[in-house]
C-alpha cells in the first residue's frame, strides 16, 4: 500500500511537469532551482511524516539501500527488471520471472551473471580505421600535383576534413578550418608550387566585428592555404584569419586553375573567369563565360573550361586564351564531364560521367580528338554489373596525372555515395586504393551466407573473419545502377538503416531512414542485373495533411493524400499509375521492422500503435507483395504510452519494444531515440501483452540526451542497445533482461566513435558458431564499427 502511494506521487511529479510544459509552450522547459527544491520538499515531508519505506524482494526480507541517477537500470513498476548488471553485487537466490506471476509491484532484481564474454573491435567501409587522418566522407574536387601529391575538397566530412592531401595511399595533411562557425568547402581546388587554394563557404555567425557575413548572406570565397595545409593570410584579406578572398554572395566557385602567378576562377553567378595574382590575390582582369564549371590550362597557357549543362542546352568543353579571347575548339561530343585535366605529355583529359563512366583523352594540338579512353567502357556496370573491378569506374569527380604518367581518379557513386580514390600505372595497372564508403549508414548480414556478405545502403562487402581487424573486408559491389534505374529512391533520398532477409530464398534490402519516414525494398536477379539491387517496393508515411507525404517531383504519380505502399509490378524500377496502394493512418512512426519471414512491422506513437503487413507472397516480377486490406491493427502494450521500436521474432513468437512508459516517460517530443525501456513479450501472436521483463535503457531526462538509448538489437542470446553521444553498447541477456557487459570502441578503432545519428545504429547478427556480430554506425569518422562476441 506504501509503494503504490509512493508510486502515486511520483506519478502526480511527472504530470505535474507536463502541465507546465504545455502552459509555457516549451519543448525543453528548464525547471528552476526554486522549483525543484520547494517540490522536493513537499514530496519529502508527505513521505517521512507517513514513515515510508521501501523494501525491495530480494533474497527474501534483505534491504538494499543505493543511490538513483538518470540513467540507472531502475523502476518501480511491473515486473521490472531493476540493477540488473553481471557484475555481483550480492548474493541473492533466483526469483521466478515467468509470465504467470501477476504481482504488480514484483522487481526482479540484481538478476546478475557472473561471466563476461570478451570481444574485438572491427571495421568496414573506411581504409584507414582510426586516427584524425582517414579517407575522408567525398571527394568532389581534386587537383594533382607532378610528385603524385593529390589535393582535394568536398562540401561536407563529419569529421571537419573537407580538404586533404594525400599522397602514395596515405592521408598526409587536413587542408584546416573549413569546419564549423558556418564554414564548409566546396567543388574546387587547385595549388602552385607555394600554394592550395580551395572553394569555400563562409555563412553569418552575428559577429559582423569579426568580419563575417552579415545575417542571411554567405560569402562563396577562394581560401588561400601553404602546402602543409594552414591558413595564408593576405593584405585585404577576409574572414576571421584574413586568408579568404571573397568572390560572391550568390553561388559557390565552381572552377579554380593555377599558371604562372595567375589564379583563375569561375563565378559562376556572373558568367565570369576571374583572374587574380597568386600572391597578393588582387583580382587583375575578367572575362565572360557563360556556365564555368571546372579549368584547366594547357602548355600554351590556353584554358579549357567545362560549360555546365544549363536546361536543354548539354554540356560542352570550350577553349579560351589567357586574355579571354574565346579560342574555336571545343569538345561537343561528351554527356556528363565533371572534371578535367591535362596530362604530363599535354593531352586533355575529361572524366565522363554519362553511362560511358571513364576517363577520356583528346589530342588538342589542333582540332580536338579523342585518342583513347581509360577504364572500361560502361564503367561499374561493364561484365558483371555492379561488381566492383580495378578499371571499373562509377560517379567520377575527380582525374589528374603526375609527371611520370601515373593516373590518378576519384569515383563518388551517385548521390555521394562515398570516396573511392585510386592511383593507376601509365600501364593502368591498379597500384594503390583509398576508400571511404560510409556516411550515415549501418550494415547488416546476409542470413544465408552465416554473415560472410554484408550490407550497406549501397554496398557489398565479403569477410574473411580469420584476418586481423580492418583487414577482413572486402569490397564487393556497388548495388546503385543510376542509369538503368534513374528512379531508384536511393538517388532522391537519404537512407541510412540496413535489413538484409532472404525470404523464400531469395534475398531482399530493406531501408529506411534517419526519420523513419519510409520503408524501401529491393530484389536481386543475376541473370538480369548482376549485383544491382532493383527498386522493387516502398513504404511512406502519412503527414497527416491532404497533400503529397514526399514533397518535390519525386516520385511519379504518387497519391495526393495519406500515405501509400509502391510495388513494382511490371518489374523495370519505376513509379507508376497503377502501382500504389493508399491508406491514411497516425503520422507519428516510431520505427520498422522485417522479420524472418518477411512480414513488415510498423510502430506508431500511439496507444493503438502497432501495424503488422503480413507477406502475401512475390508476385512473377519477383516482388514481395504488401497490402492495406491485408494489415492488422495489433494493440500496443499498457506500459508503453510512446512506442519507438519493435522486433519480433516469428520462430519463437516473441516480440521485443522500445519506447517511453508511465514510469519514465520522454523529456519533450524527444525524436530520434529507442525510449526509455525495452520489453519482451512471449506468445505475442496468442494474444500476450504481459511483459515477461522491462528493462530499463539509458535516458537523460535532462533533455541534453548526454546518454539516451539510440537504437536496439536483437539477436541470438542478447539484446543490444547502444547510446546516442558515447556510443556504448548495452549488452542484456535475452532470456533475462539481466545486463551482461557495455561494449566501447577498441584500440582497433582508436578507442573512439562518434554519435550515433539514426534509429538503426545498431544491427546484430549470431553465427552459426555461436558467435554474436554487432555492427554499429560510425558516422564521424566515416565507417561501422563492428564488434565481435565469441559462442
Amino acid at each position: 500500500m506504501k509503494n503504490k502511494f509512493l508510486a502515486q506521487l511520483i506519478k502526480l511529479r511527472h504530470q505535474l511537469n507536463q502541465h507546465l510544459k504545455r502552459i509555457f509552450k516549451i519543448r525543453y522547459i528548464k525547471k528552476t532551482k526554486t522549483f525543484n527544491f520547494l517540490l522536493s520538499l513537499t514530496v519529502g515531508l508527505i513521505v517521512t511524516t507517513l514513515g515510508i519505506t521501501t523494501d525491495w524482494a530480494t533474497s527474501g526480507t534483505r534491504t538494499l539501500i543505493y543511490k538513483t541517477s538518470s540513467i540507472s537500470n531502475t523502476i518501480d513498476s511491473e515486473r521490472l527488471v531493476q540493477n540488473n548488471t553481471e557484475i555481483p553485487i550480492l548474493t541473492h537466490k533466483e526469483i521466478s520471472i515467468s509470465n504467470t506471476i501477476a504481482s504488480e509491484n514484483l522487481l526482479v532484481q540484481n538478476n546478475t551473471e557472473t561471466s563476461t564474454p570478451t570481444y574485438k573491435t572491427s571495421w568496414i567501409g573506411n581504409t584507414i580505421g582510426s586516427g584524425n587522418l582517414r579517407v575522408q566522407n567525398n571527394i568532389e574536387a581534386m587537383y594533382v600535383a607532378s610528385d603524385g601529391t593529390v589535393y582535394t575538397n568536398s562540401h561536407w566530412d563529419e569529421a571537419g576534413m573537407e580538404a586533404a592531401i594525400y599522397k602514395d595511399g596515405k592521408v598526409i595533411g587536413a587542408i584546416g578550418d573549413t569546419h564549423g562557425w558556418s564554414r564548409g568547402g566546396g567543388i574546387a581546388v587547385t595549388a602552385n608550387s607555394k600554394y592550395i587554394y580551395i572553394a569555400m563557404t563562409q555563412g553569418s555567425k552575428g559577429k559582423t566585428n569579426e568580419d563575417y557575413p552579415a545575417e542571411g548572406t554567405a560569402w562563396h570565397c577562394v581560401r588561400r592555404y601553404d602546402l602543409s595545409g594552414k591558413p595564408a593570410p593576405f593584405s585585404k584579406g577576409r574572414g576571421w584569419d584574413k586568408s579568404m578572398l571573397i568572390t560572391s554572395t550568390k553561388n559557390e566557385v565552381t572552377g579554380l586553375a593555377t599558371v604562372g602567378n595567375e589564379l583563375y576562377v569561375s563565378d559562376f553567378a556572373t558568367n565570369q573567369i576571374r583572374v587574380y595574382d597568386t600572391d597578393t590575390m588582387k583580382e587583375l582582369r575578367t572575362f565572360t563565360v557563360a556556365n564555368p564549371g571546372a579549368i584547366t590550362i594547357d602548355p600554351q597557357k590556353n584554358l579549357w573550361i567545362i560549360q555546365s549543362k544549363n536546361g536543354s542546352k548539354p554540356a560542352k568543353i570550350l577553349h579560351y586564351s589567357p586574355s579571354g579571347k574565346q579560342l574555336p575548339q571545343q569538345i561537343a561530343d561528351i554527356v556528363e564531364p565533371t572534371a578535367i585535366a591535362i596530362d604530363h605529355q599535354g593531352k586533355l583529359l575529361v572524366a565522363e560521367n554519362g553511362p560511358r563512366q571513364q576517363m577520356l583523352i583528346y589530342d588538342i594540338k589542333d582540332k580536338p580528338t579523342q585518342v583513347g579512353s581509360f577504364g572500361s567502357k560502361g564503367g561499374i556496370y561493364a561484365g558483371v554489373p555492379g561488381e566492383v573491378g580495378d578499371l571499373k569506374l562509377y560517379g567520377l569527380t575527380g582525374i589528374g596525372t603526375d609527371a611520370s604518367g601515373n593516373i590518378y581518379i576519384n569515383s563518388n557513386g551517385f548521390n555521394k555515395s562515398g570516396t573511392d580514390l585510386r592511383k593507376f600505372s601509365p600501364s593502368g595497372k591498379l597500384i594503390w586504393r583509398s576508400l571511404g564508403l560510409i556516411f550515415v549508414d549501418n550494415a547488416d548480414a546476409d542470413p544465408k551466407t552465416d554473415g560472410v556478405d554484408l550490407f550497406t545502403k549501397q554496398e557489398h562487402y565479403l569477410m574473411d573473419y580469420s584476418k586481423a581487424a580492418g583487414k577482413q573486408w572486402t569490397y564487393k559491389a556497388y548495388t546503385l545502377n543510376p542509369f538503368k534505374y534513374p528512379q531508384d529512391p536511393r538517388l532522391h533520398t537519404s537512407p541510412d538503416g540496413t535489413f538484409v532477409r532472404r525470404i523464400q530464398g531469395k534475398r531482399f534490402l530493406f531501408l529506411t531512414d534517419m526519420y523513419n519516414s519510409f520503408l524501401q525494398i529491393y530484389r536481386f536477379n543475376p541473370d538480369t542485373d548482376g549485383k544491382v539491387a532493383i527498386p522493387t517496393g516502398m513504404f511512406v508515411g502519412s503527414n497527416g495533411a491532404d497533400k503529397p507525404f514526399l514533397k518535390g517531383n519525386w516520385p511519379p504519380n504518387q497519391p495526393k493524400q495519406g500515405e501509400w505502399i509502391w510495388r513494382d509490378r511490371n518489374g523495370n524500377g519505376k513509379f507508376e499509375k497503377n502501382e500504389y496502394d493508399t491508406s491514411k493512418d497516425y503520422p507519428y512512426i516510431g520505427g520498422w521492422w522485417v522479420d524472418s519471414k518477411g512480414d513488415v512491422w510498423k510502430a506508431l506513437r500511439t496507444e493503438d500503435g502497432i501495424r503488422h503487413y503480413p507477406l502475401q507472397g512475390i508476385d512473377a516480377k519477383g516482388n514481395p507483395i504488401y497490402s492495406y486490406s491485408s494489415m492488422e491493427k495489433q494493440t500496443t502494450p499498457k506500459i508503453f504510452n510512446d512506442l519507438r521500436r519493435l522486433e519480433y521474432f516469428p520462430q519463437t513468437d516473441t516480440m521485443y519494444l522500445s519506447g517511453f512508459t508511465g514510469d519514465h516517460p520522454a523529456f519533450g517530443d524527444d525524436t530520434g531515440v529507442a525510449g526509455s525501456e525495452i520489453a519482451r513479450f512471449d506468445n505475442w501472436s496468442k494474444g500476450n501483452r504481459t511483459p515477461r521483463w522491462r528493462i530499463v535503457i539509458p535516458y537523460d531526462t535532462t533533455g541534453k540526451r548526454e546518454v539516451s538509448t539510440a537504437a536496439m538489437s536483437v539477436a541470438g542470446d542478447y539484446v543490444f542497445a547502444v547510446t546516442v553521444k558515447t556510443a556504448e553498447v548495452y549488452v542484456y541477456n535475452a532470456k533475462t533482461g539481466a545486463q551482461v557487459q557495455q561494449l566501447k570502441p577498441g584500440p582497433e578503432v582508436g578507442s573512439e566513435s562518434g554519435w550515433i545519428d539514426i534509429p538503426y545504429g545498431i544491427r546484430a547478427f549470431r553465427r552459426s558458431n555461436g558467435e554474436h556480430l554487432v555492427f554499429v554506425e560510425e558516422n564521424w569518422k566515416g565507417k561501422v564499427i563492428i564488434y565481435r562476441l565469441p559462442g
